[in-house]
């Protein structure tokens, strides 16, 4: 028995080292990292993994704080403190009782440390796991790597919903990038770009499917990434929805594994040998989406390449970008977007045929999904690449399946693919150069320096006056002649564009398409829209009813105006009808209906989509006023005259039957036009019309967009009824709170929500001159452009 206890007490001494190990694995209150100190990080118990500094490739003196795989060659780093901040030389990481880890450049200034609410730091440890955990004296965990993921998840990882995985910027570029993957507070999982000034997020490429609206217990709870390697989201009921299956990697005893989003925005799940040779790297598993380059399209943003850029998918399931002929990079970085090595525009070609300065590029199997402007079918090759080699709008046309889609720039989502139907025709500048500049100096042939010499003899052995004379001619007749040919030109191009740009329907056509004009959608101003079909393409035919002064006219401006017209937040005209007396236009169909039904129906949107609208209307009329070919006022801004794409995108309709106003003048005098409650005081006085009126409609809209109430509404009553007048008296009281009542989302976006009633009583001020124009109320919405307090919107007479 005794010599039992005595290899008990030899043994258990044998151990004490390992277990001096161990315990050293702790991380106490006061220890601290240097950027010196890259050698000798802090190491988790079994070394699988280690925390410090890792240098920046291409930043010699800048470190990241960060935790990496710690015994494969390449040092995998899995999570990081400071992509958006790097630690320049000198900086130092230490562990404090009452803030964590943190992390002070040489100067003691912070860049970075462990947020936590409760309670004071006793130690830290790195796990097996490579969870980095900050605990309290009653070992009850304060914050924790895992808690506060970046661009991977590991094995035993749970997001909860409302987490977050970031990608990077660029492969070795550690700020914060383009795409997300998020558990949403639905339950569903997803992956989508954002914006990344703003971090609005744009669509979705990628989507779970794990929220049950008809059970809510069968929603997605939580994503988990269980200990042996595959990914899962577990519903309230406890069932498992798999994103990868047990079956397809290796056991975790031989193998490590990891979640990634990439900077292009694919996520992997992929796995390590523990124990590598030299050959051995990471192996993917598992990419989503399957195809990014086809999956990935969005309303917005550029897609996984930059804008203009092709992407193609490799051996790897991975995108691979390139810029198309005759466009080059704007930054070195092949995932960035392109730009045309040449100059391109109405403007810049004047008066030469375009078959002498463009050429086309055949690009098959290639496709910019977005960016339509016009769309011509049934068309054949030819006339396909003519419409865009003639139109200075068009940059690509895609034809497939009979049909042309003219695109301009820039270019959205572009893909190759074997299983991309259809063909790219790119207008290219001829000789990859840009136009000749004009006020080069041209360097005449021999012919014409003989010619030369012979004309300058005569004049300088004529006389003074013989000379003027001729030289006058000269100039006359140039100038009669210059005019005599512009003329021409601009006479061509007028009468053309309604021939080159839209189709002509019959009547019978369109009485067919209606089925005989059986369907209302809703009646405007001066005509009733009915919902028809053409070619199994679903439209909006409006019927003009009311009688002009000079109905031909007022027609053709529209057509002609709306023909040129072409923004993403306008209602693109597809075609008309002029025959005898029925003057009708064919619009795109616009599946869900007006702003007004969407804002005053029985469900409130929710504050985000509102805000999106505000932004989409105001981008549209800064269109009409200042960036189309021809100014123009809308003169009836509205809700009903606001319409919503099937992504709830907002496009200003109706906007072609009003006062067309020339580049070169600024003011109109006119009827009446508007309707009650949006008609702005400058109609009522004896001065000029201008844009200032639609800035002064856009104001009482944009309350009703905060609000999701009518401009005036004897419903309601009381000092509500005039929505002008009850939210100036809610600014001026300190009572924003009032306008968005039982709104949570709005009451949590303050400083919003002031920035927008503010930018309101800008836009209703009686004086015309003191409303901004479109462009600063775009950028105030935005943020771009501070907002000033406003005056009193109406100092001389009620708004009402």
């Amino acid at each position: 028995m005794p010599s039992v206890n005595v290899f008990r007490l030899v043994f258990f001494l044998l151990l004490l080292p390992i277990f001096a190990v161990a315990q050293n694995r702790n991380i106490s209150v006061g220890d601290s990292l240097t950027t010196d100190d890259v050698a000798a990080p802090w190491l988790s118990n079994s070394s699988d993994f280690a925390f410090g500094f890792r240098q920046l490739d291409n930043k010699d003196d800048h470190f990241l704080l960060a935790i990496w795989y710690n015994k494969i060659p390449d040092k995998t780093i899995v999570w990081y403190a400071n992509g958006d901040n790097p630690a320049p030389r000198g900086s130092k990481v230490e562990l404090t009782p009452d803030r964590g880890l943190t992390l002070n450049n040489p100067q003691d200034e912070e860049l970075w440390r462990s947020k936590f609410t409760r309670g004071a730091v006793a130690f830290g440890i790195l796990n097996d796991t490579g969870n980095l955990v900050l605990v309290d004296e009653n070992s009850e965990n304060l914050w924790e790597s895992f808690k506060d993921p970046t661009d991977t998840l590991l094995p035993t990882q749970i997001m909860e919903r409302g987490g977050v995985l970031s990608s990077r910027l660029q492969r070795n570029n550690f700020k914060r990038g383009r795409f997300q993957f998020r558990l949403l507070h639905d339950g569903n999982a997803v992956l989508n770009p954002i914006n990344m000034p703003s971090n609005y997020t744009y669509d979705a490429y990628y989507l779970s499917f794990t929220y049950d609206p008809a059970n809510e217990s069968n929603s997605g709870y939580r994503l988990i990434f269980h200990d042996s390697g595959f990914l899962y989201i577990e519903r309230m009921s406890r069932e498992r929805s798999y994103i990868t299956e047990e079956n397809e990697i290796a056991p975790a005893t031989t193998h490590y594994h990891r979640a990634t989003l990439n900077f292009d925005g694919v996520l992997t799940i992929s796995q390590h040998p523990k124990n590598p040779t030299a050959n051995d790297s990471w192996t993917e598993n598992r990419s989503i989406p399957d195809n990014i380059c086809l999956d990935l399209i969005t309303n917005m943003g550029s897609g996984s390449c930059g804008f203009n850029s092709i992407c193609s998918l490799g051996n790897d399931r991975r995108p691979s970008c390139k810029c198309p002929p005759s466009f080059s990079l704007i930054e070195n970085d092949p995932y960035e977007s392109c730009k045309p090595d040449f100059i391109q525009g109405c403007e810049e070609d004047g008066k030469s045929p375009p078959e002498a300065l463009y050429e086309i590029e055949t690009l098959p199997n290639t496709d910019w999904p977005n960016n339509d402007f016009e769309l011509f079918k049934p068309y054949n090759v030819e006339d396909c690449k003519a419409s865009c080699l003639h139109d200075c709008l068009c940059a690509v046309a895609i034809y497939r399946d009979n049909s042309c889609w003219k695109k301009t720039l820039p270019l959205s989502n572009g893909r190759y693919d074997r299983d991309t139907k259809g063909t790219a025709f790119l207008k290219v500048r001829k000789n990859n150069s840009t136009r000749q500049n004009p006020s080069a100096q041209v360097i005449p042939d021999a012919k014409d320096q003989d010619t030369l010499i012979i004309v300058v003899s005569i004049l300088l052995g004529s006389s003074v006056f013989v000379n003027f004379l001729l030289v006058g001619a000269i100039c006359l007749g140039f100038l009669f002649y210059y005019k005599k040919k512009m003329k021409r030109i601009c006479q061509l191009h007028h009468e053309g564009v309604v021939e080159r740009n839209l189709r002509q329907f019959t009547y019978k056509e369109l009485i067919e398409a209606t089925n005989g004009f059986k369907e209302e959608l809703g009646r405007g101003s001066c005509g009733i829209v009915y919902k028809g079909e053409v070619e199994t393409v679903r439209v909006a035919v409006k019927k003009l009813d009311r009688v002009f002064e000079d109905s031909d006219k007022e027609f053709k401006t529209e057509v002609n105006v709306i023909g040129k017209t072409h923004h993403k937040n306008l209602v693109r005209l597809l075609g008309y009808c002029a025959e005898g007396q029925h003057r009708m236009l064919v619009y795109e169909f616009l599946s869900n209906g007006t702003l007004a039904t969407f804002l005053f129906g029985d469900f409130k949107p929710s504050w985000n989509q509102r805000t999106n609208i505000a932004f989409e209307v105001a981008r549209g009329l800064f269109y009409l006023h200042e960036e189309c070919s021809s100014q123009i006022i809308h003169c009836d801004i509205k809700p009903q005259n606001i319409l919503l794409d099937e992504y709830y995108n907002a496009r200003i309709s109706d906007f072609g039957l009003a006062k067309l106003l020339l580049m070169n003048q600024s003011q109109t005098k006119t009827n009446i036009r508007g309707t009650k409650g949006y008609v702005a005081p400058d109609w009522f006085r004896i001065s000029p019309i201008t844009v200032k009126v639609d800035v002064y409609s856009f104001g009482v809209l944009l309350l009703e967009i905060i609000c999701c109430q009518r401009a005036v509404d004897i419903e309601v009553g009381g000092e509500r009824g005039v929505l002008t007048d009850w939210a100036y008296d809610c600014y001026q009281e300190g009572r924003l709170d009032a306008l968005v009542v039982d709104d949570a989302e709005a009451l949590n976006d303050m400083k919003q929500l002031e920035r927008f009633v503010m930018v309101a009583m800008w836009c209703l001020q009686e004086d015309p001159f003191l409303r901004p124009t479109m462009k600063k109320v775009m950028l105030m919405l935005e943020g771009i452009v501070q907002v000033s307090v406003p005056p009193s919107p109406c100092p001389f007479s009620s708004i009402s």
